[in-house]
């Protein structure tokens, strides 16, 4: 009899619990439609929007936030964002940002967003009204995509964020978090444990898989090598292994990886090109961890390191057999590594200009109580277009924005003159030089057709006088000649 009451008590207990969920099912149904219903309503407007004949930017109308509300139209052309459409806020301003390239020829469209290392001939928004912006946000290596680096090209923008400190939003410390993540002692090993740790370790440690880039570091070290031990870690000049966990280049920043860079006394930190103001994570890492770089990259990087004596500069044009003399007193002489490092043990950063830049820059760096620099660069546009509409309404000419040679510009690459075969199976030692002659081709070609203000075939790009393609050059770097 209790047995036949626990079974009635079971099936009770499961019957109330399926109604349970069957309610909170239909709830949830009922939600997801009422949602539904909004997000199609807020679609409709933007289709009224692309219909209407009213081509006055100033003209109240349909937009994709509600009905009888305008706001501009910023579209990202080559897409660092993912959104088919969002309604940014910046300040007082707002602006419809959207990736959808069929928004070109609307009426409401006032700005034109290009990711550097996706631009490309094959796309752009031509013809170009006279009151299109056009802005460029690039980060990265000149490597990734020559052409933007010659005045012909990069002049064809309004707006630029770049690496450069000259830009209008300059990214220069993109790599950096904080001041207080710089001076934090938190992964400093003393140098008594370091000395000890030279029994097994080298005084020089290199950790790079991006083999032979335009800065030709590989030669350099690999004769550097010859003079002083490196351990190097990673897929270039590689002879010492990480544990099987740390192997992945997505562990760059696991704390045992950084673990065993800490134990060094100095890290090769050579950028993959050589520009002003191209300054990466290869830098602040070593500066973060307590370990002094042996920096190649940035000719102007004295003006941002923390110290006037934080990491050794490399010059180029002195033999490496120097420099590994140079590093071995430093190794054998504790009173000349730590001065090194005194900026570090006092947790003080003593660079002016480094101090005015982290304080007033408008960004931040995983930082949840800061925006991102791609939301400050899309609001820097956003704002400059509102300003000239602003103009416009008050019978004033526009204000013209534009981007200057100096905003993105490098020298040609260089190659050392030390003897020494390729890094790996397929070297591209030797063809940066080619890459960036032909990019200078390009810039102009692409300059010619963009003034011509019409759209363009890749074939047509390929038939201006000015660009004769060079067919080995494509192979070499493994490409599709076009």
């Amino acid at each position: 009899m209790a047995r036949l009451s626990l079974k009635r008590l079971f099936v009770f207990c499961l019957c109330l619990s399926a109604s349970f969920f069957l309610i909170i099912t239909i709830q949830v149904m009922v939600e997801l439609g009422q949602f539904e219903g909004k997000v199609q309503r807020h679609k409709r407007p933007l289709k009224d929007g692309l219909e209407s004949q009213d081509h006055s930017p100033l003209t109240r109308r349909r937009s994709p936030v509600g009905p009888g509300v305008w706001y501009p139209f910023i579209v990202w052309w080559s897409p660092l964002t993912g959104e088919m459409g969002r309604l940014g806020e910046c300040g007082k301003n707002k602006c419809f940002f959207t990736i959808n390239k069929t928004y070109h020829n609307h009426p409401s469209t006032q700005a034109f967003l290009f990711y550097g290392t996706d631009f490309n001939i094959e796309s752009l928004p031509l013809p170009r009204k006279a009151g299109h912006h056009w802005a460029l946000f690039h980060e990265e290596s000149p490597k990734n995509n020559y052409k933007l680096f010659h005045s012909p090209v990069i002049t064809l923008f309004n707006h630029t964020a770049t690496f450069s400190r000259l830009s209008h939003l300059p990214l220069t410390t993109q790599y950096l978090e904080s001041l207080e993540l710089l001076t934090s002692r938190a992964h400093l090993v003393p140098l008594s444990q370091k000395n000890r740790l030279r029994s097994t370790l080298a005084p020089v440690v290199y950790v790079q898989s991006d083999c032979d880039p335009p800065s030709d570091r590989d030669a350099y070290i690999r004769e550097l090598m010859r003079h002083i031990r490196v351990d190097s870690y990673g897929a270039c000049l590689h002879n010492r292994d990480l544990p099987a966990p740390l192997r992945d280049s997505a562990a760059m920043d696991e704390p045992g990886f950084l673990g065993i860079l800490a134990q060094y006394k100095f890290i090769l930190a050579f950028e993959n090109a050589v520009c002003d103001d191209y300054i990466t994570e290869k830098l602040w890492r070593p500066l973060k961890l307590g370990v002094v770089p042996v920096y190649y990259g940035a000719p102007n990087v004295r003006a941002w390191l923390p110290s006037n004596r934080s990491a050794v500069v490399v010059d180029p044009d002195e033999p490496p057999e120097r420099l590994a003399r140079y590093l071995r007193r430093l190794d054998e002489n504790d009173g000349e590594y730590e001065a090194y490092l005194q900026w570090k043990l006092r947790g003080r950063v003593s660079n002016p200009g480094l101090l005015t830049e982290m304080r007033n820059r408008k960004w931040g760096v995983q930082d949840l109580a800061q925006e991102n620099y791609i939301d400050v660069f899309e609001c820097m546009v956003c704002d400059r277009v509102w300003e000239n509409l602003q103009r416009q309404k008050e019978g004033l000419a526009p204000k013209t924005w534009r981007a200057e040679a100096s905003h993105l510009s490098c020298p040609p690459p260089r190659t050392f003159g030390f003897p020494g075969g390729p890094t790996g199976e397929a070297s591209q030692r030797g063809i940066w030089g080619l890459s960036y002659e032909q990019s200078k081709l390009e810039a102009r070609a692409l300059r010619l057709l963009a003034e011509r203000n019409r759209n363009f075939t890749v074939g047509q790009f390929w038939k201006q006088p000015v660009v004769p393609a060079t067919p080995l050059l494509y192979c070499a770097k493994g490409l599709h000649f076009p």
